[in-house]
Protein backbone atom coordinates (compact mmCIF):
# COMPACT_ATOMS: atom_id res chain seq x y z
CA UNK A 1 0.00 0.00 0.00
CA UNK A 2 1.19 3.28 -0.94
CA UNK A 3 2.11 5.33 2.08
CA UNK A 4 -0.36 8.85 2.06
CA UNK A 5 1.76 11.92 1.45
CA UNK A 6 -0.08 15.23 2.57
CA UNK A 7 0.42 18.14 -0.43
CA UNK A 8 0.59 21.73 0.62
CA UNK A 9 -2.15 23.33 -1.03
CA UNK A 10 -1.53 26.59 -0.34
CA UNK A 11 -1.38 27.62 3.16
CA UNK A 12 -3.99 28.23 5.63
CA UNK A 13 -5.33 31.02 8.11
CA UNK A 14 -7.27 29.50 10.31
CA UNK A 15 -9.25 32.92 11.82
CA UNK A 16 -10.53 33.73 8.56
CA UNK A 17 -14.36 33.45 8.28
CA UNK A 18 -16.23 31.51 6.01
CA UNK A 19 -16.65 32.98 2.88
CA UNK A 20 -18.11 30.43 0.46
CA UNK A 21 -21.57 30.93 -0.43
CA UNK A 22 -25.12 29.85 1.59
CA UNK A 23 -26.78 26.77 0.73
CA UNK A 24 -30.53 27.26 0.83
CA UNK A 25 -31.64 23.89 2.04
CA UNK A 26 -31.47 22.73 5.52
CA UNK A 27 -29.20 19.61 5.66
CA UNK A 28 -27.31 17.96 8.20
CA UNK A 29 -23.31 19.01 8.79
CA UNK A 30 -20.57 17.17 7.21
CA UNK A 31 -17.63 15.84 8.60
CA UNK A 32 -15.01 17.27 6.81
CA UNK A 33 -11.28 16.14 5.51
CA UNK A 34 -8.00 17.61 5.03
CA UNK A 35 -9.39 19.42 1.69
CA UNK A 36 -6.31 17.48 0.09
CA UNK A 37 -7.42 16.48 -3.55
CA UNK A 38 -5.86 12.93 -3.00
CA UNK A 39 -7.20 12.41 0.68
CA UNK A 40 -7.87 8.32 0.83
CA UNK A 41 -10.83 7.26 1.88
CA UNK A 42 -10.59 4.26 1.55
CA UNK A 43 -7.55 4.08 3.50
CA UNK A 44 -8.59 6.67 6.22
CA UNK A 45 -12.26 7.59 6.54
CA UNK A 46 -15.13 8.41 4.45
CA UNK A 47 -17.48 11.95 5.20
CA UNK A 48 -19.96 11.41 7.32
CA UNK A 49 -23.07 13.16 7.81
CA UNK A 50 -22.80 14.62 11.99
CA UNK A 51 -25.89 14.27 13.39
CA UNK A 52 -24.91 15.01 16.23
CA UNK A 53 -23.08 18.03 17.39
CA UNK A 54 -21.43 19.07 20.72
CA UNK A 55 -20.47 22.71 20.88
CA UNK A 56 -19.84 24.98 23.76
CA UNK A 57 -21.86 28.49 22.38
CA UNK A 58 -23.96 28.66 19.19
CA UNK A 59 -25.32 31.91 18.34
CA UNK A 60 -28.26 31.78 15.48
CA UNK A 61 -29.10 34.61 13.55
CA UNK A 62 -32.58 33.71 12.01
CA UNK A 63 -35.30 30.65 13.00
CA UNK A 64 -34.70 27.50 15.01
CA UNK A 65 -36.77 24.75 13.72
CA UNK A 66 -36.94 21.83 16.25
CA UNK A 67 -38.10 18.51 15.31
CA UNK A 68 -38.06 16.97 18.70
CA UNK A 69 -37.45 17.68 22.23
CA UNK A 70 -35.87 20.31 23.77
CA UNK A 71 -33.56 19.70 26.94
CA UNK A 72 -31.80 21.98 29.08
CA UNK A 73 -30.62 22.05 32.61
CA UNK A 74 -30.63 25.54 33.43
CA UNK A 75 -31.58 28.60 31.23
CA UNK A 76 -30.62 31.68 31.26
CA UNK A 77 -31.70 33.61 28.41
CA UNK A 78 -34.34 36.33 28.03
CA UNK A 79 -37.08 34.45 26.78
CA UNK A 80 -40.72 36.17 27.62
CA UNK A 81 -38.78 38.84 30.22
CA UNK A 82 -42.06 40.29 30.31
CA UNK A 83 -44.16 37.09 31.34
CA UNK A 84 -46.74 37.80 28.77
CA UNK A 85 -48.04 35.15 26.84
CA UNK A 86 -49.40 35.79 23.29
CA UNK A 87 -48.41 35.18 19.63
CA UNK A 88 -47.03 37.21 16.19
CA UNK A 89 -48.69 36.42 12.75
CA UNK A 90 -48.35 37.64 9.60
CA UNK A 91 -51.48 39.57 9.04
CA UNK A 92 -54.72 38.29 7.68
CA UNK A 93 -55.59 41.04 5.13
CA UNK A 94 -52.88 43.54 5.60
CA UNK A 95 -50.02 42.99 2.98
CA UNK A 96 -46.96 43.84 4.78
CA UNK A 97 -48.20 43.86 8.16
CA UNK A 98 -48.02 41.56 11.35
CA UNK A 99 -50.41 40.73 14.23
CA UNK A 100 -49.74 40.68 18.00
CA UNK A 101 -51.69 39.00 20.61
CA UNK A 102 -51.22 38.68 24.06
CA UNK A 103 -52.84 35.84 26.47
CA UNK A 104 -55.48 37.10 28.58
CA UNK A 105 -54.37 35.70 32.28
CA UNK A 106 -55.88 34.17 35.35
CA UNK A 107 -55.33 32.22 38.70
CA UNK A 108 -57.19 29.25 37.29
CA UNK A 109 -56.83 26.81 34.59
CA UNK A 110 -60.24 27.33 32.85
CA UNK A 111 -62.23 26.89 29.50
CA UNK A 112 -64.76 28.45 27.80
CA UNK A 113 -67.19 28.22 24.60
CA UNK A 114 -69.00 30.54 22.95
CA UNK A 115 -72.11 31.23 20.38
CA UNK A 116 -75.44 32.76 19.76
CA UNK A 117 -78.60 31.32 21.09
CA UNK A 118 -81.43 32.14 18.98
CA UNK A 119 -85.13 30.91 19.49
CA UNK A 120 -84.29 28.56 22.49
CA UNK A 121 -83.57 28.57 25.80
CA UNK A 122 -80.83 26.22 26.08
CA UNK A 123 -77.26 26.34 25.81
CA UNK A 124 -75.73 22.59 25.95
CA UNK A 125 -72.77 22.25 27.02
CA UNK A 126 -70.13 20.17 25.30
CA UNK A 127 -69.29 16.33 26.15
CA UNK A 128 -66.17 16.34 26.69
CA UNK A 129 -66.30 18.47 29.55
CA UNK A 130 -67.24 16.27 31.96
CA UNK A 131 -64.99 14.92 33.45
CA UNK A 132 -63.04 18.29 32.31
CA UNK A 133 -64.57 20.97 34.39
CA UNK A 134 -65.57 21.16 37.97
CA UNK A 135 -69.26 21.75 37.42
CA UNK A 136 -69.66 24.51 40.17
CA UNK A 137 -67.38 26.88 38.77
CA UNK A 138 -69.63 27.42 35.71
CA UNK A 139 -70.00 31.50 34.64
CA UNK A 140 -72.17 32.47 31.96
CA UNK A 141 -72.26 35.81 30.41
CA UNK A 142 -75.54 36.82 28.07
CA UNK A 143 -75.62 39.65 26.06
CA UNK A 144 -78.93 40.39 24.57
CA UNK A 145 -79.54 41.02 20.88
CA UNK A 146 -81.69 43.98 19.64
CA UNK A 147 -84.12 44.64 22.53
CA UNK A 148 -84.68 43.97 25.95
CA UNK A 149 -85.05 40.19 27.25
CA UNK A 150 -84.27 40.29 31.03
CA UNK A 151 -82.53 37.25 30.50
CA UNK A 152 -81.54 35.06 33.33
CA UNK A 153 -79.58 31.89 34.10
CA UNK A 154 -82.87 29.60 35.46
CA UNK A 155 -80.84 26.38 36.34
CA UNK A 156 -77.73 24.68 35.16
CA UNK A 157 -78.64 20.75 35.09
CA UNK A 158 -75.96 18.19 35.93
CA UNK A 159 -73.25 20.41 34.72
CA UNK A 160 -74.16 19.75 31.28
CA UNK A 161 -77.32 22.67 30.05
CA UNK A 162 -77.72 25.53 30.77
CA UNK A 163 -81.52 26.64 30.97
CA UNK A 164 -82.18 30.60 30.39
CA UNK A 165 -85.42 32.37 31.05
CA UNK A 166 -86.88 35.40 29.74
CA UNK A 167 -88.39 37.48 32.59
CA UNK A 168 -91.09 39.76 30.39
CA UNK A 169 -91.67 36.08 27.69
CA UNK A 170 -90.20 37.51 25.09
CA UNK A 171 -87.74 35.44 22.61
CA UNK A 172 -84.56 34.98 23.28
CA UNK A 173 -81.83 35.86 20.95
CA UNK A 174 -78.64 36.23 22.69
CA UNK A 175 -74.42 35.70 22.41
CA UNK A 176 -73.36 33.50 25.82
CA UNK A 177 -70.05 32.73 26.74
CA UNK A 178 -69.39 29.90 29.48
CA UNK A 179 -66.61 29.78 31.67
CA UNK A 180 -65.70 27.17 34.08
CA UNK A 181 -62.16 26.10 35.72
CA UNK A 182 -60.68 22.50 35.13
CA UNK A 183 -60.84 19.77 37.71
CA UNK A 184 -57.89 17.26 36.23
CA UNK A 185 -54.91 18.56 38.12
CA UNK A 186 -54.25 20.21 41.01
CA UNK A 187 -55.42 24.07 42.43
CA UNK A 188 -53.54 27.32 41.03
CA UNK A 189 -51.19 28.05 43.81
CA UNK A 190 -51.23 31.73 42.82
CA UNK A 191 -48.77 33.60 45.06
CA UNK A 192 -45.93 31.92 46.98
CA UNK A 193 -43.03 32.46 48.46
CA UNK A 194 -39.67 32.11 46.75
CA UNK A 195 -37.08 33.34 43.91
CA UNK A 196 -37.31 31.21 40.75
CA UNK A 197 -40.53 28.93 39.62
CA UNK A 198 -38.17 25.93 41.21
CA UNK A 199 -39.67 26.91 44.58
CA UNK A 200 -43.60 26.83 43.17
CA UNK A 201 -44.91 24.22 46.62
CA UNK A 202 -47.36 22.46 44.53
CA UNK A 203 -47.08 19.66 41.57
CA UNK A 204 -44.76 21.37 38.66
CA UNK A 205 -45.23 18.68 36.53
CA UNK A 206 -48.43 20.16 35.39
CA UNK A 207 -47.37 23.22 33.68
CA UNK A 208 -44.89 24.46 31.38
CA UNK A 209 -43.59 28.51 32.20
CA UNK A 210 -42.62 30.32 29.42
CA UNK A 211 -39.01 31.60 30.44
CA UNK A 212 -38.16 28.89 33.06
CA UNK A 213 -38.80 25.09 31.20
CA UNK A 214 -37.76 26.66 27.48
Amino acid sequence: MTEFIPRNIGGKNCDLPLGWDKYPNFDYLVRTHTGDIDYPFEEVCRPELQAKILADDINVVNNVNVGGNVTASTFTGTINVQSWKGFDIKHPNKPNHRLRHICLEGPEAAVYIRGRLSNNNIINLPDYWKGLIDPETITVHLTQIGYTQDLIVDKIEWGQKIIIKSNNGTTIDCYYEVKAARIDGEQLIVEYEGETPKDYPGDSSQFSISGYDY
